[in-house]
């Protein structure tokens, strides 16, 4: 129940990233360039003053960074940037479909291949997300920005694999933040960057990196290592339908059928994948 618990409360951090980038770049308040930038600096700054309260080190050097960090930056650049040419809904079905078949190819390779169950309850729920987020209007699709998102799709994947073998969940986080901000704000720059953030730009984007993203993603690192693989990558179909829900909660979106039906294939997905078949 524990790690059920600790699981839901990261899938709904991962959530209130999407509410809080969607509602700065939707409102003005932030470019996503931007909001990537001070993400990953606020990030940085709340994990280090935790990991240094505690008495803690910060290992920037270790050779863990090289995956760790690397993977983080990929995701954060290709999130940021793609999202300027791809439809929301689609994004995210490129990025979570993109997390899954690599989350399953690496634990494959690695010796935790998936289950027919779990194979099944991935494909239900991501048919189910398919189903709430596929734009139902002529769609114009940018192979950049798929290009992009896929890769940030790669990435993530990577860093939740690194996660499973980080010793120190809070230190590995911050020291992988730490590495990524110049990694990630030299990339953003190369793309292009349009500096346009109000201060409540700058309040979205540093609850985003300090709260939600920061202490979200150091939980991540603690779960995961209790996970296979292929539950890791299945449990992260949530968080569209977490986000979906809390927009129509605090961003008054509207609930429609379609929603609820999708939302019904996505959990029920989950559970024939996660949940283990009684015995006797």
């Amino acid at each position: 129940m524990r790690l059920f618990l600790l699981t839901a409360l990261t899938m709904c951090a991962f959530a209130a990233n999407s509410i809080l980038n969607r509602l700065a770049i939707d409102s003005g308040a932030s470019d996503p360039a931007g909001f990537a930038i001070i993400r990953v600096l606020s990030g940085a700054l709340v994990l280090v003053a935790l990991v240094l309260l505690r008495g803690g080190s910060v290992p920037v050097f270790s050779r863990r960074r090289v995956a760790g960090a690397g993977s983080l930056s990929l995701y954060m650049v290709g999130f940021s940037v793609a999202y300027l040419t791809l439809d929301a809904g689609l994004g995210a079905l490129i990025l979570f479909g993109v997390v899954q078949i690599s989350m399953f190819a690496i634990g494959a390779v690695s010796g935790s291949a998936p289950t027919l169950r779990q194979v099944s309850g991935a494909g239900i729920a991501l048919g189910g997300l398919a189903f709430v987020l596929w734009p139902t209007e002529a769609l114009h699709i940018d192979p950049t920005g798929v290009s992009l998102m896929t890769a940030a799709g790669i990435g993530w994947a990577i860093y939740s694999i690194v996660g499973r073998s980080e010793p120190d969940a809070l230190s590995g986080t911050a020291a992988n933040f730490i590495v990524a901000l110049p990694v990630t704000g030299l990339s953003l720059f190369v793309f292009g960057i349009d500096w346009q953030m109000s201060l409540f730009g700058y309040a979205l984007a540093a609850l985003s990196g300090g709260v939600t993203s920061g202490l979200g993603y150091a939980l991540w690192y603690r779960v995961v290592p209790q996970l296979s693989p292929a539950i890791a990558a299945i449990v992260q179909l949530s968080v569209p339908v977490i986000a979906i829900a809390a927009g129509v909660l605090l961003l008054a979106e509207v609930a429609s059928l379609r929603l609820l039906l999708g939302a019904g294939f996505v959990l029920g997905g989950i559970a024939l994948a996660v949940m283990r078949r009684s015995r006797g």
